[in-house]
């Protein structure tokens, strides 16, 4: 197994980071944006656990699928999503908690597990080069922050304009 993680605190009220991290249309754009195809296979009327998406997108020079499902929702406090592909099962944990009232640490974890075991050497190649992953999944995470800081500054001056 795999596990990398990141806390950001984002200047915003926990009940608008939630309302971004649980917009779910706003996540297939911004997948979309960056050459992710998301397809939504459950068909719920409702946004909610039970969600479900097919996830294609280019990893070193192939196409990958991934089936993705929202599996545990605490409004205002956590999201857990749960993928499986070809050969590896991941899950992802978005934790939040108000650290003061317009501010909001979020906590990503990432848990992957090998399903095979060509997916197990793969995921020991990435164990050699975990510092390089986290630096990059830190990044990844603090840019994610910086995004929904923005739309809330971008709110406040709408509303104050």
């Amino acid at each position: 197994m795999m596990r990398l993680s990141a806390k950001e605190v984002v200047e915003a009220p926990i009940d608008f980071v939630w309302g971004q991290l649980s917009d779910f249309t706003l996540w297939e754009r911004t997948a979309l944006r960056r050459g992710v195809e998301m397809q939504r296979l459950d068909g719920a009327p409702t946004e909610g656990p039970g969600m479900a998406w097919l996830i294609r997108f280019g990893f070193q020079g192939k196409p990958r699928e991934v089936d993705m499902r929202l599996a545990g929702a605490e409004p205002g406090q956590r999201l857990l999503f749960e993928a499986v592909g070809h050969s590896m099962k991941a899950d992802l944990t978005l934790d939040l908690h108000e650290v003061a009232l317009r501010r909001t640490r979020v906590t990503v974890v990432s848990e992957v597990r090998p399903l095979s075991m060509t997916a197990r050497v793969f995921i020991q190649s990435l164990r050699l080069a975990r510092g390089k992953l986290q630096e990059k999944y830190d990044r990844r995470i603090a840019g994610f922050a910086a995004d929904i800081e923005d739309r809330w500054k971008a709110r406040r001056s709408d509303t104050q304009g």
